[in-house]
């Protein structure tokens, strides 16, 4: 309960509201919810402000990163408050004194619990609540990592320590860690978990080694019941900070608590990373993601349409699949695109307006495709040799695949036609041109040509 020691306390009140609002603006969102938005406003005394906060641990941070910042934006507020104090919020103390040692000292570990959480909750990275089980679309790239996330959110136990997922940037692992948490939450109330990118938790530690702290970061650390470290591949090369990793890693093994660790690599690819590390990141479960198929991009655009308010044709859903293949934080971005300008402008979505609209986009995430690689899929296709791509053979059976590999190195890569025919035997850059047009002239007359060839298109580019 706040104790109102000024009259004016409402006008404080208000000038706290718009200072909260600026420190929101300068540091964002993530960070105003995990340190601003967890203080309270307690009194003002004589121009004397006092702030309180939950935990130790807090109100150093606030006091070393924010309280400056508190201090000019109050006084752009009122020049009459002349300091600002931060507290740590006390328990009520106990009306009854007859109260049993038994009791006593459950009440004291109950508080202790307490603050024990807020600690976790201060150090705990913000869950995105989009990122859940349900709004995870699954397909062959990624159904073990979904499986296998599953069955840690939803076990009594520790089916495997640790989970170990890996994949490239923007293929699911975050919101798979995200999901994860979320479903232990909601089984589990009371089971302590931390998740936190790789950077946060060096952080951490390294400014628990300036102020000569380490031994509250460890009891921070190897007192949780789920310790989920994103983009491990951070750490790499910074061997303090993975000594400490390593050293908590062997604690919550030992106590059997679970262990979900994310990188862009599979443990034993992982650069700068010890040994030993590697070792005991590979103990458990290790489970990859891998590029998203055409099927599985479609099914992510289709699946995200539906909530948007404006209709997306399904031919230009196809379209940004086979376009778009990185990853799914370009099919959001692209599919938010088109549905804002569509709203906004009133305009039905069409192919044309969407090859301009994500010009910059579409441009970006086309896959570079070399000669070679276009040549060994040409082969493999029709069934001939690789060594067939520079040969003088002229046969059908061997010209028409090297015509249509040149074709496309022509129209997927950006190299010169002198460059192509070099890579094809010497060719004079004619060749090229010959092979180019005749390509583009069976694929006009010939359906069934021209359908090998746009299968080949799509195996390049995906």
């Amino acid at each position: 309960m706040v104790e109102v020691n000024s009259k004016d306390f409402a006008e404080i009140q208000a000038q706290w509201a718009a200072v909260r609002g600026r420190i929101r603006q300068k540091i964002g969102d993530a960070q105003f919810k995990s340190w601003i938005k967890i203080i309270s406003l307690k009194e003002c005394v004589d121009g004397k402000i006092i702030l309180s906060v939950p935990s130790a641990f807090v109100r150093t941070r606030i006091i070393e990163q924010y309280l400056d910042i508190i201090k000019s934006y109050w006084l752009v507020q009122n020049l009459k408050v002349n300091d600002i104090e931060i507290v740590i919020s006390q328990d009520k103390t106990l009306k009854s004194s007859t109260k049993s040692a038994s009791e006593i000292k459950k009440t004291e570990t109950k508080n202790k619990d307490h603050k024990q959480d807020d600690i976790f909750n201060s150090i705990s990275s913000d869950l995105d609540t989009r990122f859940t089980f349900s709004n995870f679309i699954v397909g062959k790239p990624n159904e073990l990592a979904f499986a296998a996330a599953r069955r840690v959110a939803e076990s009594n136990d520790v089916p495997f320590n640790p989970l170990f997922l890996y994949g490239g940037v923007g293929l699911g692992k975050t919101h798979l860690m995200h999901a994860i948490a979320h479903e232990i939450k909601e089984r589990k109330p009371l089971r302590r978990v931390i998740y936190m990118s790789a950077e946060k938790f060096m952080y951490y530690f390294i400014k628990a080694l300036r102020f000569k702290n380490t031994v509250a970061f460890k009891e921070q650390f190897r007192n949780v019941d789920v310790l989920m470290i994103d983009d491990v591949q951070f750490i790499s090369g910074k061997d303090s900070t993975q000594e400490e990793f390593f050293h908590t890693f062997n604690a919550l093994i030992d106590q059997n608590k679970q262990l979900i660790i994310s990188a862009d690599k599979s443990p034993q690819d992982l650069e700068g990373i010890e040994e030993r590390m590697r070792s005991r990141l590979g103990w458990g479960l290790v489970a990859d993601i891998h590029p998203l198929t055409y099927e599985l991009r479609l099914g992510i655009l289709q699946a995200k349409e539906e909530k948007l308010s404006a209709s997306i044709p399904p031919n230009i859903l196809e379209f940004l699949a086979h376009k778009i293949t990185s990853n799914v934080r370009e099919l959001e971005g692209a599919l938010n695109r088109l549905s804002a300008f569509s709203s906004l402008v009133g305009r039905e979505i069409n192919l044309d307006m969407v090859q301009d609209l994500l010009k910059d986009l579409l441009k970006s995430s086309q896959r570079k495709v070399n000669i070679e690689e276009i040549q060994k899929k040409v082969s493999q296709h029709f069934n001939v040799k690789m060594s067939d791509m520079s040969s003088s053979r002229r046969s059908r059976t061997v010209a028409r695949p090297r015509q249509i590999a040149m074709y496309l190195s022509k129209n997927l890569t950006s190299r010169s036609l002198p460059e192509i025919g070099r890579r094809f035997g010497n060719r004079d850059h004619t060749t090229v041109i010959h092979a180019v047009k005749k390509v583009e002239e069976l694929r006009n007359k010939d359906d069934s040509f021209d359908e090998d060839v746009q299968l080949l298109i799509r195996m390049l580019e995906s």
